[in-house]
């Protein structure tokens, strides 16, 4: 069963997901698969994915929070200071760690929306096709 809307054209989006789990890239990587995305980048620490991300500009980040060497925290803010302050790119924070502190970190470091582990794969879908969503709104107003 299809979760997102058919839209051939949202799903050319290109998807950066940086966790240091294999196995929860792994399930991403098929649920965004199964909807018809398809471009998923995945990387399992953050030095990687920074030096992806500054190559190629993703329309989506799903990002963990806790992974050694550099974590979340420090990806969040390197995505945001590359990103132009007149650029809307969205950013889905996927975490374990279900502290207040937690959350309010991420997102005055300018993520825009959280998930707690384990979250429902449907939810993960509909929230970053939102995500998706809104970002196309904001390049075609922008133009």
């Amino acid at each position: 069963m299809k979760i997102v809307p058919e839209d051939t054209a949202l799903k050319t989006a290109r998807i950066l997901a940086v966790d240091d789990e294999a196995a929860n890239l792994s399930l991403v990587e098929r649920a965004f698969r199964r909807e018809g995305f398809g471009t998923v980048v995945t990387f399992l620490n953050g030095h990687d994915a920074l030096v992806d991300f500054a190559a190629s500009t993703p329309d989506l980040v799903l990002l963990d929070l806790m992974m050694p060497g550099v974590d979340g925290y420090e990806l969040l803010e390197s995505f945001r200071r590359l990103t132009p302050a007149t650029e809307y790119l969205p950013i889905l924070v996927l975490t374990a760690d279900s502290t207040m502190n937690a959350r309010l970190r991420a997102l005055s470091l300018g993520a825009n929306d959280l998930l707690l582990k384990p979250y429902d794969v449907g939810e993960l879908l509909m929230r970053s096709w939102v995500l998706l969503d809104t970002r196309r709104r904001f390049l075609t107003v922008r133009g």
